[in-house]
Parts: structure tokens; sequence; C-alpha cells
């Protein structure tokens, strides 16, 4: 049951109420890159060398000094060994947010398997942080027509919102035909909103600019350009960052060249376009949008199909 958010009326309330934008953290560590043969298990992790605490609290420092609010989504794992992280980002306003608790592809999991991480990584973060999480994001961006069944595990969860969905080609799952606005999944009274990562048409496909390898790639005049743009039609634009790529000195994984390419081109440039996004740009968290309340269209009937784009999925 999917209901896409498409109405001009609703789209300029979003546009005069609003931030525009939401900045948002997958705050993990240098090695948890995915799906590549040098990735570390999980029983490893506690003893590898931690960057994430330094980066992060960086990254804290300029939205001080920015004065923005930004959501947070944390890795479970990264909770448990480094709780105070979760409580320093709720102490200065932050929005904190589940990324699951292992840092698994959703594709590669059961549906049993995500509904438990999913609860463990809630749960925990609620307990570290005292306040409600809202808000679910899947490691490397997973989530595919296959794995729709991810909605209704989060509704079941008790999360509101879910910013998964990736309308371009991708590695992990993405899809340029999924919708590309926010959208309400479920029905009169369960139901979560999913905000897709922003792309914007370059080149006659469909790319984000706005964080990973395309933002250290492209020039900030470009990305700057590509995000008025979108933010022109009325749809906010998502940004996201990962604490390693403000760490050009951070260790490397043995990978490939095009995936060495991918993570670590450019590194040096992050921090800078990551200081200009901020100025030249007005910002709201996730958890902001949805308490505004009124702008997001309730569905009134329950349809027994689900549209993750253009398609249709059978449930």
């Amino acid at each position: 049951m999917y209901y896409p958010l498409a109405s001009k009326e609703h789209v300029s309330t979003y546009d005069m109420r609003l931030g525009k934008s939401v900045f948002t953290v997958d705050v993990e560590d240098w090695f948890h890159i995915l799906d590549i043969p040098s990735s570390p298990p999980a029983a490893q992790w506690a003893f590898l060398p931690s960057r994430v605490e330094k980066n992060f609290f960086r990254l804290l420092d300029l939205f001080s000094e920015k004065r923005v609010h930004v959501t947070c989504f944390f890795l479970g794992w990264i909770a448990d060994h480094f709780p105070h992280l979760v409580q320093e980002a709720v102490r200065r306003g932050h929005e904190v947010a589940s990324h699951g608790y292992a840092h698994r592809l959703v594709n590669t999991m059961r549906r049993q398997e995500f509904r438990e991480d999913a609860v463990r990584a809630k749960k925990l973060l609620e307990d570290i942080g005292g306040r409600p999480v809202l808000g679910y994001r899947a490691p490397g961006f997973s989530l595919t027509r296959e794995t729709s069944w991810l909605f209704d595990e989060l509704i079941a969860a008790g999360y509101l919102y879910d910013s998964s969905l990736f309308p371009a080609p991708r590695g992990h799952g993405g899809d340029p035909s999924f919708s590309r606005t926010p959208a309400v999944w479920g029905d009169s009274n369960r139901s979560l909103v999913e905000f897709p990562i922003t792309v914007t048409d370059w080149g006659g496909r469909a790319v984000c600019l706005f964080g990973g390898g395309y933002l250290r790639f492209f020039p900030y005049s470009v990305i700057r350009r590509e995000a008025n743009k979108v933010l022109s039609t009325g749809q906010p634009v998502i940004f996201y960052v990962h604490p390693r790529e403000i760490d050009p000195t951070h260790p490397r994984l043995p990978m490939n060249a095009y995936r060495h390419f991918k993570s670590y081109f450019n590194l040096n440039s992050t921090l800078p376009k990551v200081l200009r996004i901020l100025d030249d740009f007005r910002f709201s968290t996730f958890r902001d949008l949805l308490a505004a309340g009124d702008h997001w269209p309730r569905p009134s009937t329950v349809h027994t199909r689900t549209t993750l784009g253009s398609q249709e999925v059978q449930r």
C-alpha cells in the first residue's frame, strides 16, 4: 500500500512551512564499507582502530558552529560501543534515528532477521538516548522491490518514517523507476512516510549528487545548482555523509579499482563541501518534517497492491 504525495497543493504547503532540506549523517566507521571481500566480519570490529568518535565530534562541532540540526542514522553497533556519541547528539538537539544494528544489506537478510535487527537497534538507541526513535535507513539504501516487506516490518516495530529508497541505479538495490517524492505506506490506521534519497537528472540518467561518491566527484557549483533545481519543485533535498568521508587519512580496505575510486576518491573535498552546504541551505530534521503533520495527506482507502514507482508489485 503505497500512496505517492504528488499534489502540488501539498508540495506548496511543505515548501512554505519547512526548512527545505535535511542533512543526514550515517554514523558508522571506516571498516563498515559494504559488499566487498575485505570487509571485516562483525566479530572483528571491536579489535580494529576506530575513527568514528573523532570524526563524529568534528561534525557535531561544525553543526553547532553553523547552528544546524541534523538527523543522525546511528548504526546500532556504534551506539553499543560508543553510547556517549548518541547522548551527545541528543544533548545538542539533533535527531537520532536507526541505521539498523549489524550493518547488513536488507536484500541479504530473511524477513525475520531484518525484523530482529530493526527492533534491536530502535530499542538500544531509545534506551541510550532517552528519546523516541522515529526513523530508519537501510545500510547501503538496499531496499528493493523484492524486499518491500521492509515497510510493514518497520511499521510493526514502531517506526514512523523510512529513508531507504534510492530512485537511481545503485549496486545495493537502487531503481530509477522508484518514486522520487515523499509518500505514505500503510493504511489509515498504521502507516509510515518514505523519504526517498534525492536524485536529479544528469546526462540522461538519474543520479544523486548530494552524498557519497558523486558529492565528492562533482564541483560544488554543480551540486548547488542541482539542489536548487530540486528545491524549486517544492521537494526537500536530502544530503548525506559518513564520518569517514571527512577523514582523508583513515585506513583503507583492499578492494578493486572501481570500488576504491567510489569509496576514496577526492575525500579532501568532503569537508569544504559540507561547510558550503551548511551555509547555502536551510535545514529541518525528518523529525521536524513529521511534526508539521497536517501537510501529509492520509490514505482514505486500502489498496491490495503496492507501488514503489511506475510499476506495481503484488503483495
